[in-house]
């Protein structure tokens, strides 16, 4: 799960720039060691820790976001609310919030765990390979949404009838009905079994 450039940095506590770094892991998702983003994601991938996050309105509506055009993985295509890669040593949940609100401008009002999965995505149009450990999140949004324009191109509340019209219509990130279908028994628990998830 990207989150941003791999070109991004962030300021350490010296001042200087660091490369972002993820955090390793094995199968069972014990951390391993650290790797920078790029590198973790050159083929063949390296296994990492990433979390997505599913947002819903009060309507059961599931927050799908276009990512930005200036990605370095999979740009303009849809995918799930919010998805990325802890720093090491952050926690999987800290992370989820902390980049909800770095990407659309809004603190869910619910999050709740909703269990991992592991997959292996290659992205042909990018070369990048997706091999991750991800951690996943369900949650309300119940805030006016302000997205960040470097990561966010366009947002869209779906009912699951759109969500099918729109996933036969449009590109999706390769790994979104992956994590979908892994979180869907948190989803429905979250959203009533009238929201048709």
């Amino acid at each position: 799960m990207p989150i941003t450039p791999a070109t991004e940095t962030h300021s350490s506590s010296n001042g200087t720039a660091d490369a972002i770094l993820l955090e390793l892991v094995d199968e069972k998702g014990v951390t391993i060691g650290t790797a920078e983003k790029l590198a973790a994601h050159q083929p063949p991938g390296q296994l990492h820790r990433a979390f997505s996050v599913f947002l819903f309105d009060e309507r059961g509506r599931l927050l799908l976001q276009q990512r930005a055009l200036g990605k370095y993985h999979s740009p303009g295509v849809w995918s799930n609310t919010c998805c990325g890669h802890p720093y090491p040593g952050e926690a999987p949940f800290a992370a989820a919030a902390r980049r909800t609100y770095e990407e659309l401008g809004v603190s869910p009002s619910l999050l709740a765990e909703a269990g991992t999965v592991r997959y292996n995505h290659p992205d042909p149009a990018s070369g990048l390979v997706e091999q991750e450990y991800n951690h996943l999140f369900v949650g309300m949004v119940q805030a006016p949404l302000a997205p960040d324009s470097q990561e966010v191109g366009a947002t869209a509340f779906v009912t699951p009838a759109e969500l099918a019209q729109r996933h036969a219509r449009d590109t999706f990130s390769a790994w979104f009905m992956t994590v979908l279908d892994a979180a869907r028994p948190a989803v429905r628990e979250l959203t009533g079994s009238s929201a048709g998830w």
